[in-house]
């Protein structure tokens, strides 16, 4: 599947920062150079062309299986797809087949195996899209990131408390129109409750590095949000109230409360 391609690739990287720290350059090295080569030959061989997008996965004669699916999205979370073709993937993804107005499906609504009612055949994914705003903004995608959040929590007000279940009917969101339950979806369901949290650090551009004490935002455009505030959060050792707000020339950020050591700056 192409996304454990891409799990792979950023887990290394990851890790290579780990050694950073720990003071082992060569291991991070090795794991860098590795990153490098797995993402060359991803490239070489999940893009297809003619989908404008990365092929959903490999068969078993590591030919390309030419499906548009929201797997590709997470290509974006991990980082390991090409800046220009992750463009054609954003612009894909947004395309009416695949957008349904309240989240990303997991498969185009053009695919003979459609169906907004399955499982992973055409439902909506809250966790499956907020992994893929994340991945957006790292690409600098805010507005439709924005609008990938927008939907979500469009969709929330429709279930009860609020509370977003573990996916829901990938049906086009229609004037007067409500998202159409998936009968045994769990809710509450951890990371679909998790999908919330994760939509408002990718619309505020949220960055914690605990290791260097520091908490970076840039956040984009949430739309219909003038003002978020973050209580009792938690980086490394220190801990951080803070209020962000949009104002007439971009965002302002007000540290209210702060035990411990952390540089806190707004982009």
């Amino acid at each position: 599947l192409c996304e454990l391609q891409g799990y792979v690739f950023d887990a290394w990287l990851r890790m290579a920062e780990v050694f950073d720290w720990l003071q082992e350059p060569d291991r991070a090295a090795t794991l860098r150079r590795k990153a490098g080569e797995l993402q060359a030959r991803f490239e070489a061989e999940f893009w297809c062309e003619e989908i404008g997008s990365y092929a959903f996965g490999l068969d078993p004669h590591k030919q390309p299986i030419k499906t548009v699916a929201s797997n590709a999205g997470h290509l974006l979370w991990s980082g390991i797809a090409r800046p220009d073709r992750a463009a054609r993937v954003v612009e894909r993804l947004l395309e009416p087949d695949m957008w349904s107005g309240w989240g990303i499906r997991t498969l185009s609504s053009a695919h003979v195996s459609y169906n907004p009612l399955s499982y992973q055949l055409g439902s909506v994914w809250p966790h499956d899209n907020a992994c893929i705003a994340s991945g957006l903004h790292a690409y600098g995608f805010d507005p439709e990131a924005a609008q990938v959040a927008r939907g979500l929590f469009d969709a929330a007000q429709h279930f009860y408390d609020g509370r977003l279940p573990e996916l829901f009917g990938g049906f086009d969101r229609d004037p007067g129109a409500v998202p159409v339950p998936y009968v045994d979806a769990n809710a509450p369901q951890a990371w679909a409750a998790g999908a919330v949290v994760q939509l408002v650090c990718s619309l505020l551009g949220f960055e914690a590095h605990a290791p260097s004490h520091t908490l970076t935002l840039q956040p984009g455009r949430p739309e219909g949000r003038d003002r978020v505030r973050g209580r009792n959060l938690h980086v490394g050792t220190a801990i951080v109230d803070l209020t962000v707000r949009r104002s007439a020339t971009g965002h302002e950020l007000d540290i209210e409360q702060l035990h411990g050591h952390l540089d806190c700056s707004l982009r």
